[in-house]
């Protein structure tokens, strides 16, 4: 609020806090009842369960409850850090993430960049139409289609069996399941993961295209000098959220695709958490295992934010 006094400047007095809520309410009331859905989720779901990260310091028994189970400190970690499991699922955890990352972070903005490319209007709609479709189906329908078709007798089978591939069932086989994983996971999400690069690209300023054709550009060197550095902020942010994601590789996806004769290549933090807490009802000890989990993803996306701010200058925060 501004006030005058006499000759002299102008002066802004502060409301009170109470004040500029009870303003604010009143101008947004509408956009602040659609927030509370949303905040009752995440302090439900989110926040609440965090109190439960207490049981990975105890020796929870489910009988005596959070506050009157024992005490054991570290003793859950420790075990973690040094039990024959902890490289193997740390491992694979790393190998598939890195080599998911890899393969298929690129994919949509190679995609989106093909799509903008297209001038025939229901050809491209099109295009997004089929390749937007695998991300509505169920994982459980993709999977079970995965295995019917790698299968001994499965189509993919069959077909590589023209080229001198001997037949047998791919799921089984602790080779073929990274490669499986990979190529089942661009085919689902890569339409859907295109979106956000697509909308960026319609975002940005024609004029600069029109500069760069007045200086002699083709469609390549526009690409170049053009897309992709207006396209670079959206592809680091999504870098940043992909890197924090590292650890938390989907463990129903790997539920569904492993069996005993792949553990060893397909095991990972997150099946290891299951399995240790619903399955053998160690919930302290996969209580502290996911707690690790966690800590790490955060420590990852703090430090690759931290380093993207400082080298291109966008960042999450």
């Amino acid at each position: 609020m501004k006030a005058k006094n006499g000759d002299s400047d102008s002066v802004y007095i502060r409301q009170p806090l109470s004040s500029r809520m009870r303003k604010d309410w009143q101008k947004y009331k509408g956009l602040y009842l659609l927030f509370i859905p949303v905040l009752a989720y995440y302090i439900i779901f989110q926040y609440g369960p965090m109190a439960g990260l207490l049981i990975a310091f105890q020796n929870y028994k489910p009988i005596r409850g959070i506050f009157g189970s024992k005490w054991v400190g570290f003793k859950n970690f420790k075990d973690f850090f040094t039990s024959y499991y902890f490289w193997r699922v740390l491992k694979n955890t790393l190998k598939i993430s890195v080599t998911n990352l890899i393969f298929s972070f690129p994919m949509p903005i190679l995609l989106a960049l093909m799509i903008n490319e297209l001038r025939n209007k229901h050809f491209k709609k099109a295009v997004q139409t089929i390749t937007y479709l695998p991300h509505f189906i169920s994982l459980v329908v993709i999977m079970s289609m995965l295995s019917q078709l790698t299968a001994r007798t499965g189509a993919v089978t069959q077909f590589l069996a023209r080229f001198g591939f001997v037949p047998t069932t791919m799921l089984q086989e602790p080779k073929y399941f990274l490669p499986l994983y990979i190529i089942s996971g661009i085919w689902q999400n890569i339409g859907w993961n295109s979106i956000i690069y697509l909308s960026a690209i319609v975002g940005i300023d024609a004029e600069l295209y029109e500069a760069a054709k007045i200086d002699g550009a083709g469609k390549f060197r526009q690409l170049i000098s053009v897309t992709l550095p207006c396209l670079l902020p959206t592809i680091i942010i999504m870098f940043i959220l992909q890197i924090g994601k590292m650890f938390n590789v989907g463990h129903e996806k790997i539920l569904l695709m492993y069996n005993p004769l792949t553990y060893a290549v397909a095991d990972v933090i997150n099946t290891y958490v299951y399995r240790e807490g619903l399955i053998n009802m160690n919930w302290s000890y996969s209580a502290a295992v996911g707690m690790f989990n966690s800590i790490v993803s955060f420590l990852l996306v703090w430090g690759t934010n931290k380093f993207s701010k400082k080298l291109s200058g966008s960042s999450l925060w």
